[in-house]
């Protein structure tokens, strides 16, 4: 995919710093420590989208990667430096004493909407999710994968920290997630069904499963001590989703090599005599 792309190395340098700052996000002890590893994968990544081209559709779309990114970072911090005021602390084993001690529920509320902003840009989440489609499509093949695949769920994991610490078993909060968890279920699936570009419609896909984990996470608040079922659905299709996405885009890309084309319309009718991408194709999309 990337023969005779002229900054290949550079893609390469700054994925190693990607998936570093990727395992410094779910190694993370301590919110301030989340963020910044978030921070550092946000820049790094911006780079691997900005890999598709150099011609006016792709620096738009990579600069609406990083506008959100700095614009997501910027509120998580703010809510951050609120929680940590409200709470006296940012560890997360503490987190869940602390926050049930916390004499104003609304300022606590104020500051995890303003965390939830940060984290639910990176995964897509309505109505941030307006970055997204133009971005997977922009991005080379293989990155595309990893965002939707891997990068995604730091947005994802975030949410969980803050809904299961700051906010376990709290009816208010789940009801706001669960919201926006349905509407960006519904959004994507929507954009998905018009699209007719095949890249754009995995993203839109995407942001659509998105919106099922979302649904998981916020109904492990709804359900309050009985959430164990929410809380496996979570996780299962944080995976799921990972396992389904990965292959279907690593396809998109070999469309992209022998037609360089995603649209629907001109790709169609590929796929024939060609078994083992069928297989490949069908599976993950069942």
């Amino acid at each position: 995919y990337f023969e005779g792309l002229r900054n290949r190395n550079r893609y390469y340098l700054f994925l190693l710093f990607t998936y570093g700052a990727t395992m410094g996000i779910f190694l993370s002890a301590n919110l301030y420590t989340t963020f910044i590893f978030f921070e550092i994968m946000s820049f790094t990544s911006y780079v691997m989208v900005a890999s598709g081209g150099e011609d006016g559709f792709y620096k738009k779309a990579a600069n609406s990667y990083l506008a959100f990114a700095v614009l997501g970072g910027l509120m998580t911090l703010m809510g951050l430096f609120m929680l940590h005021n409200i709470l006296g602390t940012l560890e997360m084993d503490e987190l869940v004493n602390a926050a049930a001690a916390a004499p104003n529920f609304a300022y606590l509320l104020v500051a995890g909407l303003l965390v939830l902003f940060g984290f639910g840009v990176k995964a897509g989440m309505y109505p941030l999710h307006t970055w997204l489609p133009q971005s997977y499509v922009a991005a080379p093949g293989p990155a595309t994968a990893l965002l939707s695949a891997i990068l995604s769920k730091a947005g994802i994991f975030g949410i969980l920290v803050i809904t299961a610490n700051v906010f376990l078993h709290n009816f208010t909060w789940g009801m706001i997630l669960l919201v926006l968890a349905v509407l960006t279920m519904v959004t994507g699936a929507v954009l998905a069904v018009f699209s007719t570009n095949f890249k754009r419609t995995l993203a839109c896909s995407s942001m659509s499963q998105i919106g099922f984990i979302l649904v998981g996470i916020a109904m492990q608040a709804i359900l309050g001590e009985h959430n164990a079922i929410a809380v496996q659905g979570s996780f299962l299709h944080l995976l799921n989703h990972s396992m389904i996405k990965l292959p279907l885009f690593m396809v998109a890309s070999i469309i992209f090599i022998c037609m360089k084309e995603f649209d629907l319309n001109k790709i169609r009718g590929f796929g024939r005599r060609k078994p083992l991408l069928a297989i490949i194709t069908v599976i993950p999309m069942l």
